[in-house]
């Protein structure tokens, strides 16, 4: 990957959430922390020493500004992310336990980043010096602007020659509200990348033909019909995720490459803190180890061991260094003194 700064373009967002593993308005109490999918996979590459810089816009409000410091607190670079009117996107979670899933309502329409366009941002700019373009379907997913923007941040950096890595992040609720055509724009977003962060799923909905992801052969099988259909994409990361109870899960990462790939053994991941912004960390780790030149094993290793660990902390994002990586590696539980 060539060098230079990190750049993540989407929304940031307050998440609100129930206390314990209460539902909502159980009581009346919330807890809440800054994230959005961009912003924590900045937040977890920043904390393994990369140079990282956000791009989105935030509500000029005490909701806003507590956003921002709190990215920038975390090692992130907002000179690039302005404020005007609006509201701040928010998400609402109640924590699943057992046999009861968790739940996330979304109140996000019409924020100041939704309102923005593609007019709105200078690529030419703000990709200067960049040695990555970080997205999510996240952000094509909140409406026509949005879509656009996303599309027009992607078509720069192929102009310019940086390479892009995509997490396709596809949200059935956000698409439905309005009259959107996800495969069309997903398709051309994933014809500009370099790096997809995506599973069978994905390439399914986009490429019309239904894939499995049981086994590893039926998942090469997925790999290999992106490669065919998306000329200049490179890697597909991915995990496979088998949920037991909403306290104990089985995971296990992949990383495709047209060469080959590879695929790590399943790990139990028990005791569940927190499960939302496990593929951002996953995509922080694989991304990494990517940036240092790592091989298929590396990264996935490395996405691996990040996406387990977030489950283990409160929030969106990883804050875990490698220091961290190479404990979990090391299997060495007991207390670090």
């Amino acid at each position: 990957m060539a060098q230079g700064k990190l750049v993540f373009f989407g929304e940031l967002l307050i998440r609100l959430t129930a206390p314990g593993k209460e539902l909502l308005m159980q009581s009346p109490s919330l807890t809440l922390h800054v994230g959005g999918a961009e912003a924590n996979v900045a937040i977890g590459l920043a904390h393994l020493g990369n140079d990282c810089a956000m791009v989105s816009k935030i509500a000029d409000n005490a909701l806003g500004r507590g956003a921002l410091a709190a990215v920038r607190g975390a090692g992130v670079d907002c000179a690039a992310v302005t404020n005007g009117p609006g509201r701040m996107g928010l998400y609402f979670l109640s924590v699943g336990a057992g046999l009861r899933s968790s739940e996330i309502v979304y109140d996000r329409a019409g924020s100041s980043f939704a309102a923005t366009g593609a007019e709105d941002y200078d690529w030419d700019a703000l990709l200067a010096g960049a040695g990555l373009l970080h997205l999510s379907g996240i952000t094509p997913a909140l409406g026509p602007r949005s879509a656009e923007a996303a599309l027009a941040a992607a078509r720069a950096a192929k102009r310019l020659g940086v390479p892009m890595s995509f997490d396709g992040n596809y949200r059935t609720m956000l698409w439905e509200a309005w009259d959107s055509d996800p495969r069309t724009i997903l398709s051309e977003l994933i014809g500009l990348t370099d790096i997809l962060f995506g599973n069978h799923r994905d390439l399914s909905l986009v490429l019309g033909k239904k894939f499995s992801g049981e086994g590893e052969d039926r998942r090469r099988e997925a790999a290999e019909a992106g490669f065919a259909a998306f000329p200049d994409l490179k890697l597909i990361a991915s995990t496979a995720r088998h949920t037991v109870t909403a306290d104990h899960h089985r995971i296990a990462a992949r990383v495709d490459l047209r060469s080959g790939g590879h695929q790590t053994d399943e790990i139990d991941v028990t005791g569940i803190v927190d499960r939302i912004g496990a593929g951002d960390a996953f995509a922080a780790g694989v991304l990494h180890a990517h940036r240092a030149g790592g091989d298929a094993k590396a990264m996935a290793e490395s996405g691996l061991a990040l996406t387990a660990l977030k489950h283990s902390l409160p929030g969106d994002a990883s804050r875990f260094g490698q220091a961290d990586i190479d404990a979990f590696h090391g299997g060495g539980l007991d207390v670090r003194r």
